[in-house]
């Protein structure tokens, strides 16, 4: 039994094609995990990368503890099972699940305990003396997974194992493939394009697109929580119901007006704690996302709820248990085509609706998804990355929720108003400024905490839950936060956290002197592979060297690179990379150079208030290496 761990994998083909896009995750052992997403997304690339089908183009794969990427297929210890069962026609059942086993020289007596024992596990016993044309595509499906369960590998791949089958065996076979995952208690990697599959299958999910994952996450709280639109319709039958709509804040309230419709609600402000302010100004359109069961028409949901709506109703379908109710928002829609305006209503097989006529429903906004018109991003997440709060700035002082925050040096700048950007790792405990935990919600292992500054809200995410109502000390990294105007202009910019160094990767012919076999020591040309970055020549380890190589062939000495190293990694030297030093960078405890090189600015940690000319060394065993031209992490 293994882990499997996927690090910045990729597969691009020669024409420069990405099939897989930069793929993290790390798989525990005895997990089923499911990647599902339309054709062409990736998701059997990926699989097939692991079982070594496909030659991984960067990234590291490891299967337990060991390196895999250049392992061969059948040292791998994993099973595959296929699409189209590929079992051999001329053999029996029997003989197709022996073959492989006699390739390694098992012994007859040890093959054949297995084979029973398998057969039984998935009920093939009276199949076995059977050839595969005989068979179903079900007991077919059977016997290529008894040929994987045979070789009681680590892992086991499938590859769309069901989508031969008909609707009625698909249902049976994926409890039996769930059943057979709690049997072995091995590691499943599972293919599907099938949504329905991948929830009632997986323990956690992978939705792909073009790709790129797009999320990782239990069933449930994939269904919940979507991280982007394209997630949000492509999990859950029927589709998310989407509509266009702008914010307007008046007070503790939220006024929502649904576009191409006279609709339009006031709610308590409560609901848009996560959102940005520039999100709410009344203009900008945003895609507001609610399931269809998270709409109704219940007399004891329309009590009192915060957002009721009118739909007319344009046609039913009737499903026995329940009905879905076809509507749309815009009085003058049809409800039959897809619109921004057209909603799916799930109501009880019980209740009677009339075509034509327009009810109110209730929304319930604690279920609902918002996500930016452009991007598709959410902007409702369950743990927001950063956060941004109305401010101003008077005499060098931050003015915060009516807290005044000294600016450092650094970020000195004229009076303004605007918001401030504050990541949410940049709050730390202990400080001047005081707060109130005043909400906790769980999200996986963690907490996020909602802590009152005053009107005003910031986020802290703990492994443990703060007390409620506790008055908390904070502080604010100032060297992580950035100041901007009300359009979204950078008036102050955070320190940036990475420098990208341009470089070359080249090939030397050098002398170098070798041990001849005589023992003699004699000169002899070699090549060596070293970095140019900035003018400056760096020795390229062997390690990294491999990467870049193996990733890129010929097309190595051709790419551009970046050498990505934090400003803490980068040195002032009394050699190396000739720099000139432009500002100091003062944020109290911490100080730090902007230095041009060649046109470019880099930022360097020192606390020497240096000026003029300098040099930067750089250690490239700690640095990461990036393909600009396809934007690829090798290292």
């Amino acid at each position: 039994m293994a882990n499997v761990s996927l690090k910045h994998i990729y597969k691009v083909y020669p024409n420069g094609v990405k099939a897989v896009n930069d793929f993290n995750m790390d798989i525990e052992d005895k997990e089923f995990i499911v990647f599902v997403g339309p054709s062409g997304c990736g998701k059997s690339t990926t699989l097939r990368m692991i079982a070594g089908l496909e030659d991984i183009t960067a990234g590291e794969l490891r299967i337990g503890d060991e390196v895999v990427n250049d392992v061969e297929p059948k040292d791998r210890d994993i099973a595959m099972v296929f699409q189209n069962y590929a079992l051999y026609p001329h053999m029996t059942v029997y003989e197709n699940m022996a073959f492989g086993l006699k390739i390694r020289k098992v012994p007859k007596e040890e093959i054949h305990e297995r084979i029973l024992e398998a057969a039984k596990i998935l009920s093939i016993t009276e199949y076995l003396d059977r050839k595969p044309k005989a068979m179903s595509g079900g007991q077919r499906q059977r016997v290529a997974l008894g040929r994987a369960i045979l070789r009681n590998p680590k892992v086991f791949l499938l590859d769309e194992p069901l989508s031969n089958l008909d609707a009625k065996l698909r249902t049976q076979m994926r409890s039996e493939i769930a059943k057979l995952h709690e049997k072995l208690q091995t590691t499943f990697i599972y293919v599907t394009h099938d949504q329905v599959e991948a929830m009632t299958m997986g323990s956690r999910i992978v939705v792909m697109k073009n790709g790129v994952v797009q999320q990782i996450e239990k069933p449930k709280d994939l269904y919940r929580y979507p991280v982007n639109k394209f997630v949000a319709g492509f999990i859950g039958t029927p589709q998310m119901n989407f509509f266009e709509a702008t914010l307007t804040n008046e007070g503790d309230k939220v006024r929502i007006k649904f576009l191409n419709t006279t609709n339009e609600i006031l709610v308590p402000d409560e609901y848009f704690l996560k959102v940005k302010p520039e999100y709410i100004d009344g203009k900008t359109v945003v895609t507001i996302g609610l399931r269809c069961e998270n709409i109704s028409f219940k007399p004891e949901d329309l009590e009192g709820a915060d957002a009721l709506l009118n739909v007319k109703i344009s046609h039913l379908e009737e499903l026995g248990t329940e009905t879905l109710v076809y509507g749309d928002l815009n009085m003058d829609g049809d409800g039959f085509t897809e619109s921004n305006t057209r909603v799916i209503i799930k109501a009880s097989g019980e209740e009677e609706f009339t075509k034509g006529s327009v009810v109110k429903a209730a929304f319930d906004l604690k279920r609902m998804h918002i996500f930016d018109k452009e991007t598709e991003e959410t902007i409702l997440p369950r743990l927001p990355k950063e956060m941004a709060l109305p401010c101003e700035v008077r005499a060098n002082k931050l003015i915060l929720a009516g807290n005044e925050i000294a600016l450092p040096k650094a970020m000195h700048t004229a009076d303004c108003d605007g918001k401030v950007i504050i990541p949410v790792e940049a709050i730390s405990f202990g400080g001047e400024l005081m707060t109130t935990v005043v909400k906790v919600e769980q999200v996986n292992k963690q907490y996020l905490n909602y802590l009152k500054l005053n009107d005003r809200y910031l986020f802290v995410v703990t492994d443990e839950p703060l007390e409620l109502n506790k008055e908390i000390s904070i502080s604010i990294d100032p060297k992580m936060m950035k100041i901007v105007s009300f359009n979204n202009e950078v008036i102050v910019d955070s320190l940036p956290l990475i420098n990208h160094i341009p470089a070359k990767f080249l090939k030397v012919k050098e002398l170098d002197t070798i041990t001849g076999k005589n023992g003699k020591l004699k000169k002899k040309h070699v090549f060596n592979f070293k970095f140019d970055v900035e003018g400056v020549i760096y020795p390229s380890p062997d390690t990294i060297s491999k990467k870049v190589i193996g990733a890129l062939d010929v097309k190595a000495f051709d790419s551009p690179y970046s050498i990505d190293v934090s400003p803490y990694d980068l040195k002032i030297a009394s050699e190396g990379i000739p720099a000139e030093v432009e500002a100091q960078l003062d944020y109290g405890t911490e100080h730090f150079l902007q230095v041009m090189v060649n046109g470019n600015k880099y930022i360097v940690r020192s606390d020497e208030k240096l000026e003029g000319n300098v040099h930067l060394a750089l250690d490239i065993n700690n640095a990461g290496v990036t393909e600009t031209k396809i934007n690829m992490k090798l290292v």
